[in-house]
């Protein structure tokens, strides 16, 4: 069985289908116990330390609540300015000291590459939770997970991601993650935000089928999965842009009358207004079932990369 022991997490790219395969296999295997109430001693004596300089509810609470699940403890820094960056402390000197106190190191930060850099710093692994625009793959693999459980399979879907594909290191991650796979991409968004060429470009270098469109409506009818993300402002440089393209995509109830049976909608919250709470109750609704993956998935990852799984 192949090893994810020591290794950082820092792109979605980065994984082979054997590794996506072991990390989802232990994630279903720590769901069954999670199921049975049973109290894991897994990382027992082991430091989990999140270190997050840009907001976060679901990554950072499931990352925590994981490690307390598998019996090890937390130390948190969770916003910059409680930390010594607030000082003018490097992310090189944070990190080699948070390595003294830490086995393992989860980072958000707001530039891209900074996961990398910390990575670089350390021989603890580091576990990329979002580097401003850029990745996010602890997301890409709960994402797949979802997929997974939500469809029964990944292979052949057809999967849509709409809203702010220029910003979203959600969408840039599970676009990534799902190149390996035979699947179908819609990419849906506004002109201004659309998918980066690059990423385009090598997912069709790589024999991927992807469409792109201005139509959300016509996406919906065509997709196994619906991928909404919300426009997010804090990547604006223009605030007047941002006002122009906030309301841009709203999915409703009335749209989903077009979609396929059994379409799965995800979300990578939070939600502003792109999608109408009466979506929430219909069946295929996945996004609060999708965060609450979070949990098992991100225990995988803690556990193969300490050695402890």
């Amino acid at each position: 069985m192949l090893k994810l022991a020591q290794k950082d997490i820092l792109r979605a790219d980065q994984f082979s289908r054997e590794e996506i395969d072991l990390i989802m296999e232990t994630a279903r295997g720590f769901e069954h116990e999670l199921d049975g109430e049973k109290a894991l001693e897994t990382m027992r004596g082991k430091i989990l330390s999140t270190l997050f300089f840009e907001p976060s509810t679901r990554t950072r609470l499931s990352f925590e609540a994981a490690m307390l699940r598998l019996g090890g403890e937390v130390i948190s820094v969770a916003e910059a300015k409680s930390s010594s960056a607030a000082k003018g402390e490097s992310l090189y000197d944070t990190i080699k000291t948070v390595e003294g106190y830490a086995d393992v190191i989860v980072l958000r930060h707001p530039r891209i590459g900074a996961a990398a850099e910390a990575a670089a710093a350390t021989n603890k692994p580091v576990l990329n939770a979002g580097d401003g625009a850029g990745q996010h793959p602890t997301q890409s693999l709960l994402d797949f997970y979802t997929i997974e459980k939500e469809q029964g399979k990944v292979e052949g879907l057809t999967v849509t991601l709409a809203g702010d594909l220029k910003h979203g290191r959600t969408v840039h991650s599970l676009a990534d993650l799902l190149a390996s796979y035979n699947v179908h991409f819609v990419f849906a968004s506004p002109r201004a935000l659309r998918m980066p060429t690059e990423i385009v470009e090598k997912l069709k270098a790589r024999g991927v089928s992807v469409a792109e469109t201005e139509n959300l409506a016509e996406a919906v009818a065509a997709s196994d999965v619906l991928y909404m993300t919300r426009i997010q402002g804090e990547r604006f440089d223009d605030p007047s842009e941002y006002d122009r393209l906030k309301n841009a995509y709203i999915l409703t109830r009335a749209m989903l009358a077009r979609a396929k049976e059994g379409m799965t909608v995800m979300h990578p919250l939070p939600r502003v207004n792109e999608i109408a709470t009466e979506v929430d109750s219909y069946p295929g609704a996945a996004y609060f079932r999708q965060a609450a993956n979070g949990i098992p998935v991100r225990m995988a990852l803690l556990a193969l990369v300490t050695e402890r799984a």
